[in-house]
């Protein structure tokens, strides 16, 4: 029993890294205009956070230490600040966007006008940070984020054509009236999405947090191997459910309240009820972690005493920075910009960011100063090689796909 509850810790890390609000509007906006051609990029990015994530959970639970802590002995202060400052700004751009996903969704839920909810949400998260254990914290938003399997229930539901389905999955091509261009770029935006950096450093912090050892490492494989694939079939149900609905409509996604048109359609008011408590669980859930993230970075790099375990004036430099964070994203919210503009940025920088992430992971996955034994393997490494590639050519044609399609446009 405690090591199923113990994949909680996976299960948050895939809800809200995987259907967060970017998840949520990304693969919605793509079933809306490409189908089912871009599902092989899910199913990429499933493995390559698999595969990070789960060195980065052996690294904290061989070391006792989280992957910042590690990054800036290992590399050093210049690397490690280069590496600190993409991170935590793109962390602080997907705070932003989480904050007000958690407010829309209660704008849907209630009717009340998003921007006077960006503060509740902003509070609540801080509320929870600060008073609630994290293996309370953990539980209850994945079990209630959960309830976003109502879209895979709505696909069928909605009975589809399974064959063209399948057909569209394993012979993708781009529709006739798309560009490669909009193509490429909103692969990448899926991409990013998928591996969004602050995913593994909650996970390893998480693991400091729990207090895992060697002996947990098994429970470590088994977070991430049922968490992060769980994730990515709720993130290709988005993509399935819109494609079924919206793109036969000629309906481009927008704003949330159509993400969650095929829900009502094929699943009535029930699963509209269901879907929007998925959509506040999953959106605060991410909201929590990429708060925590900021918290982790900055404390972690620095040096300063970290951890939900510890009370704010025991740890105040990691409170006050988390604190900073949400004002900053309520500031910008404020402005009115719209957060799902916000997210689809978010998710497209993150793929700018992702190599000075992951290439440090498998730098410190090798050292036998840290990992004795439990160095990664032949297998582990080729594969990691393989990704940094992808990683590496994802970051570079980003921006310039960025600008030629007008952000996918």
């Amino acid at each position: 029993m405690k090591r199923l509850l113990g994949v909680a810790l996976g299960i948050l890390t895939a809800i809200g890294g995987f259907v967060d609000i970017g998840d949520l509007v990304t693969n919605a906006v793509v079933g809306s205009r490409f189908g089912l051609s871009l599902v092989w990029v899910v199913v990429v990015g499933v493995v390559g956070i698999v595969l990070f994530a789960n060195m980065s959970g052996r690294v904290a639970a061989v070391s006792g230490r989280a992957t910042f802590e590690v990054i800036r002995e290992r590399l050093g202060p210049r690397a490690g600040l280069a590496n600190l400052s993409a991170s935590f700004l793109i962390n602080l751009m997907t705070v932003t966007a989480e904050i007000g996903g958690v407010a829309l969704a209660l704008q849907l839920a209630s009717s009340v006008y998003y921007l006077l909810w960006i503060p509740v949400a902003a509070v609540a998260v801080w509320l929870v940070i600060w008073r609630v254990r994290f293996s309370i914290m953990e539980n209850v938003t994945g079990l209630l984020g959960l309830t976003l399997v109502i879209f895979a229930v709505a696909v069928f539901l909605l009975k589809p054509d399974w064959g063209s389905l399948a057909g569209q999955v394993l012979a993708p091509s781009v529709p006739q009236q798309e560009t490669v261009w909009s193509y490429s770029y909103y692969a990448i935006a899926l991409f990013g999405a998928a591996m969004t950096p602050y995913e593994v450093f909650f996970f390893s912090s998480g693991a400091v947090e729990e207090k895992w050892g060697v002996k947990d490492l098994a429970q470590s494989r088994i977070n991430v191997l049922i968490g992060f694939p769980l994730g990515g079939l709720l993130s290709i149900s988005i993509a399935v459910c819109a494609a079924l609905v919206l793109l036969p409509a000629g309906i481009s996604v927008t704003s949330l309240s159509q993400v969650i048109l095929p829900v009502a359609e094929g699943a009535g008011k029930l699963g509209l009820a269901f879907v929007l408590v998925g959509i506040v669980a999953a959106t605060f859930g991410a909201a929590l972690e990429t708060t925590l993230s900021s918290g982790y970075t900055l404390a972690q790099f620095f040096g300063w005493s970290w951890g939900k375990f510890r009370r704010p004036a025991e740890a105040a430099r990691f409170h006050l920075s988390m604190i900073v964070c949400l004002l900053v994203g309520i500031g910008v919210l404020a402005t009115g910009v719209d957060p799902v503009l916000v997210t689809e940025y978010s998710v497209v920088f993150s793929a700018i960011a992702l190599p000075l992430t992951y290439l440090p992971i498998l730098i410190v996955a090798n050292d036998p100063q840290y990992m004795r034994e439990h160095v990664n393997g032949r297998a582990v490494n080729a594969l990691g090689m393989v990704y940094l590639v992808i990683i590496l050519v994802a970051s570079i044609a980003a921006i310039p796909l960025m600008i030629v399609t007008g952000a996918g446009s």
